[in-house]
């Protein structure tokens, strides 16, 4: 409750966790039917990077301003070139109207899907601080597509799901206030979402200072009963200091056909925009992998003629 997302907004973290969610909408968006997004903690869905909060900390120059002119970290100018999936994310964000004249606003994870979506999609939007969930309503009271709910967003899947569209996705983006005993939380509203809705695509962002923090509940997802599990990490400094945010993840349950191939470039390039005082290093693997069809029974012959 005492967390606020705007000393932070469009840092590195950000850039992985949003680069992702894009990949997953568009995704979803390759079938016509209609999808649905849930997010069980929202924030107030757009913050002023110019703002005392974001100027503060400063995060953002070492997140998304370092994607604006790409050759300044990229070395040459053909390898810093952005792969398309971050291309189209980061001109999405500078087309927010506040933007215009440079980058102003970053739109937090509800105003993103937001822009991605399609009319005929809709999303569930969850935030329990009463400040942050009156600005997320304020931010989405024109466009009907935008349901917030100021209540616990891990309680209020048992309510929310399955969704009406029977796809989509569910994005858990807690601020770990709880620290390691925020894992449990997590593991404790996927168990029921998954007996609720085994087929929706869940996406749980996490923070990495020390690995050995993070390594319980990436165990907990290989035994979580979903078919496929994807990792994807961005580490800017080493995982071995709780001290500072070091790199974070997104683990992706009942990921998308191919969304491995899709990050793999961004990440890529990720790693070699956001490094700082070392190498940047990335993971992107799968933590469950579906297994491959078992082979077939062998085929019988027909029987041969009787022998008198």
């Amino acid at each position: 409750m005492n967390y606020r997302h705007a000393y932070h907004a469009g840092n590195f973290a950000d850039v992985l966790k949003h680069a992702v969610l894009l990949a997953l909408i568009e995704a979803l968006k390759l079938k016509p039917a209609p999808f649905c997004v849930i997010d069980t903690h929202a924030g107030s869905g757009c913050y002023a990077l110019d703002g005392a909060e974001a100027d503060k900390t400063g995060e953002y120059r070492d997140g998304i301003a370092r994607l604006l002119f790409p050759d300044l970290h990229g070395g040459d100018a053909h390898a810093a070139a952005l792969p398309p999936l971050l291309r189209r994310w980061l001109d999405s964000i500078l087309a927010l109207p506040g933007n215009e004249h440079g980058l102003k606003l970053y739109p937090g994870s509800p105003l993103q899907a937001a822009l991605a979506m399609r009319d005929t999609d809709s999303a569930q939007l969850c935030e329990l601080h009463p400040e942050e969930s009156a600005r997320l309503r304020e931010l989405f009271h024109r466009d009907a597509r935008m349901h917030v709910h100021g209540r616990n967003g891990y309680e209020a899947l048992g309510a929310l799901l399955p969704p009406k569209e029977k796809r989509g996705l569910v994005l858990i983006d807690p601020p770990y206030e709880a620290q390691e005993a925020e894992y449990r939380l997590i593991e404790h509203a996927l168990k029921g979402a998954l007996e609720r809705w085994p087929g929706g695509i869940y996406a749980v962002w996490y923070p990495i200072k020390r690995r050995s923090q993070v390594q319980p509940f990436l165990r907990w997802l290989q035994h979580c009963g979903a078919k496929r599990v994807l990792r994807a990490e961005l580490l800017v400094h080493g995982d071995d200091s709780p001290l500072r945010l070091n790199g974070s993840g997104m683990a992706i349950i009942n990921a998308p056909w191919q969304l491995d191939e899709t990050l793999r470039e961004p990440l890529r390039a990720l790693a070699r925009l956001l490094a700082q005082e070392r190498p940047a290093e990335w993971k992107l693997d799968w933590l469950v992998a579906e297994s491959a069809a078992p082979p077939a029974a062998p085929a019988r012959l027909p029987p041969g003629p009787r022998r008198r």
